[in-house]
Parts: structure tokens; C-alpha cells; sequence
């Protein structure tokens, strides 16, 4: 298993000046990209054993993480789809 952290400029490289650009100016992504790093962070911590948890715990966070992946996403392919 890797302890590596899930950061949204790792997950998308590809789209590193969207995020920024979506970041600073859509509050609706913003919120989904600060809760993501919040949530990416405690799963982190977890997996670290820095504060441990019950798989259970581990396992809920992880799904959390991955839906808001998911909706940053969607979010970054509908912005490529009008930029291009």
C-alpha cells in the first residue's frame, strides 16, 4: 500500500493551470479542492499511523476523497470542454 499523499497537482498534472485558475476563481471548486486536501490530509495521517484510526474510518475517508476527485473532475473536464 502506498503512503504517498493524493495531491490534486499530482492527480492532475495534466490540468495544473486549471485547478489554479478554478481554484481562484470558482468558489464552488475552491470549497471542493479545500475539502479534498483536508480530506487527503487525514487519510495521510492515517495510513502514516501519525493518528491512528479503524480501517472502517480509513475506508470512509478514502470514498470520501475519491467522490470529490471525482466531482474536481468533472469540473476540470467541463472547463477544458468551454476552453477549447
Amino acid at each position: 500500500m502506498s503512503h504517498v499523499p493524493h495531491e490534486l497537482h499530482e492527480e492532475f498534472p495534466e490540468a495544473a493551470d486549471a485547478l489554479h485558475t478554478l481554484k481562484t476563481n470558482d468558489a464552488h471548486f475552491a470549497r471542493l479542492a479545500d475539502e479534498y486536501h483536508t480530506i487527503n490530509r487525514q487519510v495521510h495521517r492515517v495510513e502514516t499511523d501519525v493518528e491512528p484510526a479503524s480501517d472502517e474510518v480509513l475506508e470512509d475517508l478514502k470514498k470520501k476523497r475519491l467522490h470529490l476527485k471525482d466531482q474536481i473532475a468533472a469540473l476540470l473536464a467541463a472547463a477544458a470542454n468551454t476552453a477549447s
